[in-house]
């Protein structure tokens, strides 16, 4: 029978989650409710399979000292890293086929966090009254499936009746197709690749996806707009990638500069970390993204600047800021425990960085290249200069079969 987790703080949600949970009994779940209070439940509260003081111990926490120190935020704090410990080994254990989480902001920080931990394809329901506004913080670069709750999660009312009632049934929905499909959902078959691109470099990527689905493998292309790149890192770390062909770096970019788009200072370092093979490219390194033109800040107004649509501007890197990138990068790759290339295209790294295109900068470009070459000199970092643009579909089709090259190899390394 398939459970579902329940994640839920007892000592002021007892109530509803005894209802949860016989919903979900009905609907042919098992269940395995975790408290993650940190007061002590009611006496009328739902006993849990994991009592708070083990969620906090799990994280090397002691909740009665948090309790009586008056340390809410700290107390807070740990049990979203216990109760993550404690979802993480169930689902390696093979005890959960999805989590359902019902709560207010407190409840659902400390829900999200545990969901978040967990691979994505593992079902993950989240009922929340902060549903409604800005939930980047709760989702970040999961998949969880968010319900706004209308009402307070506060009894078993009229409209709460509705809305956790197609929870727990999505819940224990989703619970059944994951225990019985679980091989299907992990991608079983075909090598899994992702892929970067950006509007100026899907020629590029359009190639490499063709040369990568005739060699058999599933390429899963990110949009790379800071929550596309921070996607590829998640998958990464959650093991779901055989390669990474990172050919649109861009994010990078603006987390140097400040553009609206960063992936965050991690991006460029999952995939390293686990080993997967990388091929990689400077695609869209000539450009930082802004909004709509009068949200440039000011003191960019002496910059290169290009209105790509009313809804984006992008701003040419400059020669200091492309020898950060290429000194950014080297240092990322260099750290890396697997295979890892590098592609330089000597013609441009984007649509707009050709010969008489608006961000043609070649001093800009070489001062890049030239910062790459030097960090990695001496590295296992293997540099390729071809004398192409990143949008040839040689270049492209050069990248894909040196992947798979890659993945190859290091499959017949770990073969018996």
């Amino acid at each position: 029978m398939a459970t579902v987790v329940l994640v839920g703080t007892l000592d002021t949600k007892g109530a509803e989650y005894a209802w949860l949970r016989e919903r979900l009994r009905e609907y042919g779940s098992d269940t395995l409710l975790i408290d993650t209070g940190i007061l002590p439940p009611p006496a009328q509260a739902p006993t849990a399979d994991v009592p708070a003081d083990a969620v906090a111990r799990a994280a090397g926490h002691d909740l009665a000292k948090l309790r009586g120190a008056g340390e809410r935020g700290a107390a807070v704090a740990a049990m979203a890293d216990g109760v993550s410990e404690v979802v993480l080994d169930l689902h390696r254990r093979g005890k959960l086929h999805a989590v359902l989480a019902a709560g207010g902001s407190g409840g659902s920080s400390i829900a999200s966090q545990a969901m978040r931990a967990l691979p994505i394809g593992v079902p993950k329901v989240l009922v929340s009254t902060m549903a409604g506004g800005d939930v980047a913080p709760y989702v970040g670069s999961s998949d969880i499936t968010l319900m706004y709750s209308v009402v307070d999660i506060s009894g078993i009312n009229a409209v709460s009746r509705q809305v956790l009632g197609n929870a727990a049934a999505a819940a224990a929905g989703m619970a059944r197709r994951f225990e019985r499909n679980h091989d299907e959902l992990a991608g079983r078959g075909r090598k899994v690749v992702a892929a970067t691109m950006f509007g100026v470099t899907t020629p590029a990527i359009d190639a490499a996806r063709a040369r990568l689905d005739a060699l058999g493998y599933e390429v899963l292309v990110f949009h790379a707009t800071g929550a596309g790149g921070r996607a590829v890192e998640k998958l990464a770390s959650d093991g779901l990638l055989d390669g990474v062909l990172d050919l649109t770096t861009t994010e990078l970019a603006d987390e140097l500069v400040g553009g609206v788009l960063s992936a965050g200072p991690e991006r460029l370092t999952a995939a390293g970390r686990a080993g997967i093979p990388q091929v990689v490219a400077p695609g869209a390194l000539d450009m930082v993204n802004f909004g709509p033109a009068p949200t440039v800040p000011p003191r960019f107004a002496d910059r290169t600047l290009l209105v790509h649509n009313p809804t984006v501007t992008l701003m040419r890197t400059t020669a200091d800021e492309m020898a950060a990138l290429g000194t950014a990068l080297g240092h990322k790759l260099a750290a890396a425990r697997g295979p890892v290339e590098f592609f330089w295209p000597l013609r441009g790294v984007s649509a707009v960085d050709v010969e008489g295109g608006p961000f043609q900068d070649t001093a800009a470009d070489e001062a890049g290249l030239s910062a790459l070459r030097t960090t990695v000199r001496g590295s296992g970092v293997r540099l390729h200069e071809l004398d192409a643009h990143i949008n040839d579909a040689q270049f492209a089709v050069a990248m894909a079969d040196r992947l798979d090259e890659l993945i190859s190899a290091q499959a017949l390394k770990r073969t018996p």
